[in-house]
């Protein structure tokens, strides 16, 4: 019997918190008048050129591509690409699958200049030989790129 009096004891002491908690008074929340609500969205719209504005103090750039990186495998370090550069051209080495629109938007998203014209070469393999085994090096595609007067991409830093 002194077990079931623990229990007993328990839930009578549990049974007069509950009615605490259901003699509070209810408070009703207030209800705030409409044109109160439409001050705050006046406050809102004003914040928004705010932000436009520091969007125009970043340097926007036009289709950005997440996956630049993947269409322009490498810049072409060779004599005349070298000669190119004077003439405000760059070649790269680029994806076979891309086209001049994709490779027009990495430019613009990797070096943040406006590239004026693509042209794109398809590069045909040669043939090797090592010895008695022949084989062939791989297809590849190279783009010249071609910007303003003013712009320059910084390749030939660490050459």
């Amino acid at each position: 019997m002194g077990v079931l009096n623990l229990f007993k004891t328990k839930k009578e002491d549990e049974k007069p918190e509950i009615k605490k908690e259901a003699d509070k008074p209810v408070v009703k929340k207030e209800v705030k008048p409409k044109a109160e609500k439409k001050e705050k969205e006046v406050v809102k719209t004003e914040k928004q050129p705010k932000s436009s504005e520091a969007k125009d103090t970043k340097k926007e750039i036009k289709g950005k591509s997440k996956e630049a990186y993947r269409v322009l495998v490498k810049p072409l370090v060779t004599e005349k690409a070298a000669d190119l550069g004077v003439l405000n051209k760059y070649a790269f080495v680029i994806d076979r699958s891309m086209n001049k629109i994709e490779v027009k938007k990495a430019i613009r998203s990797i070096y943040h200049v406006e590239p004026i014209d693509v042209n794109i070469l398809n590069v045909s393999g040669k043939q090797v030989r090592y010895g008695k085994t022949s084989g062939a090096t791989k297809d590849w595609k190279k783009a010249i790129v071609t910007l303003k007067s003013g712009d320059k991409i910084e390749i030939y830093e660490g050459v």
